[in-house]
């Protein structure tokens, strides 16, 4: 799929993760025109103005999610006109959004020079793993010094750094959604990105986590593949 060069990423800020479910009437359709419609489901994806979309797979994985698809826009219209369009297609006739999250992308508070690791949106290649959570932070956490939450998060990202086979896209949503922030990884390797979240739960940072859930798992796929999985 398209992704944007440098010179259009300060444009394409608007991140969104969509979850849908499919009703099993899809899957009771002749294949015929099953395959009529998952053509046109992908040809609205990717032939929407403004926007780039990734379709992961989360089939079987949680009971209201079948799909999902992480798009960034250059802005929230871009966003909501792509969507009807895919809505329209016969496959979209029978997905019922289940979740979505909204955010920015902006420089981090904490760190000064962002590594690849964080910037895993603008990456060329897809890994084959994508794990997205909402993520709010207590009250508590926003009462402390600007010293001490750099002190913890810093602690935060030497662990994180330790895995560099785990790429990580953070989005604001303060103020837009119910969340304060989307956290997103991307990684090849699930067994190296569950350790990474083990020791991350044994920061001083931790303390401050309200909530963290609902974590969705999703498989990266050619896109054919994807919308083949659906039925």
């Amino acid at each position: 799929m398209y992704l944007p060069d440098a010179g259009e990423r300060t444009m394409m800020n608007f991140i969104q993760y969509l979850t849908f479910k499919i009703d099993s009437a899809w899957r009771r359709c002749p294949e015929a025109e099953r395959a009529e419609g998952r053509a046109e489901f992908a040809h609205a994806l990717e032939h929407s103005p403004g926007i780039t979309t990734f379709a992961y797979s989360t089939l079987g994985f949680k009971n209201d999610s079948d799909l999902l698809l992480w798009r960034m826009a250059e802005s929230p219209e871009c966003a909501q006109e792509s969507l009807h369009a895919l809505l329209q297609t016969p496959l979209g006739h029978h997905c019922e959004l289940t979740h979505s999250f909204i955010g920015l992308i902006r420089p981090s508070t904490y760190v000064r020079r962002p590594t690849s690791q964080e910037q895993a949106l603008f990456e060329q290649d897809r890994q084959r793993y994508l794990i997205v959570y909402p993520f709010v932070k207590t009250a508590e956490w926003y009462m402390l010094s600007k010293e001490e939450r750099q002190t913890m998060m810093n602690d935060h990202m030497r662990i994180g750094h330790e895995y560099p086979m785990v790429r990580q896209l953070l989005a604001y949503s303060t103020g837009l959604d119910d969340q304060e922030f989307i956290v997103a990884y991307e990684t090849n390797d699930l067994d190296a990105f569950q350790t990474l979240v083990i020791a991350l739960r044994a920061t001083k940072a931790r303390l401050y986590t309200l909530r963290d859930t609902p974590i969705f798992t999703a498989v990266y796929r050619p896109l054919a593949e994807t919308l083949a999985l659906l039925g």
